[in-house]
């Protein structure tokens, strides 16, 4: 692949080129305008007053996309954009997680993140000239439903978990995993259905 592709002047901008799973060139400035707006609302989340839930839960809407009754995020928490960020009622994730929102976020309902859990929607060519040349990608992350996280565990880019899923510390997702089973490792392998 050259970075001279043939989607790379249809008229889109960067933006919706990547909004659409699309090649697009991340240093974009609507893009990197976007992206510092995230980390100065995510700086002020990860040093807000812990005694002033309200102000911390209304600087949490205003970065993700949408977030469900009852739904707690402890600090510090990493991201790109966070309008990418979905996450369902009353659904834990605790410290430390990153969220590279490239593409689509969705965390179900009920789901329980430990710490420093990584949800990885990026990628990039495999080509060393399209990498050079600034090209991505990203392919969303979906998590059912009642689903638990171990620390330290990463959700590689286009997985889905299905509900009531539990994922073992540490372990590295790289194929979807189905409903009802627990998963440990790197890579990730179901050992026993639930």
């Amino acid at each position: 692949m050259s970075h001279e592709t043939p989607k790379a002047h249809d008229g889109r901008s960067q933006r919706e080129r990547m909004l659409a799973g699309d090649l697009y060139i991340a240093d974009d400035p609507e893009l990197a305008a976007e992206s510092r707006h995230a980390a100065k609302l995510t700086e002020l989340f990860n040093t807000s007053d812990p005694a002033d839930s309200q102000a911390r839960l209304a600087v949490l809407r205003e970065l993700v996309g949408s977030l469900g009754e009852g739904a707690e995020i402890r600090p510090p928490l990493r991201c790109d954009y966070g309008y990418q960020i979905h996450i369902g009622a009353r659904t834990f994730i605790n410290y430390g997680a990153v969220f590279l929102d490239v593409a689509m976020i969705t965390i179900g309902e009920d789901v329980q993140v430990g710490p420093n859990v990584q949800f990885l929607t990026a990628t990039h060519p495999v080509e060393a000239a399209a990498r050079r040349a600034k090209w991505e990608s990203a392919k969303p992350i979906t998590i059912g439903d009642n689903v638990w996280l171990g620390g330290g565990a990463i959700i590689l880019p286009g997985i889905s978990i299905g509900e009531n899923t539990v994922v073992g510390a540490g372990a590295v997702v790289t194929k979807d995993l189905p409903a009802n089973v627990i998963a440990v490792g790197n890579p990730a392998r179901v050992i026993r259905p639930l």
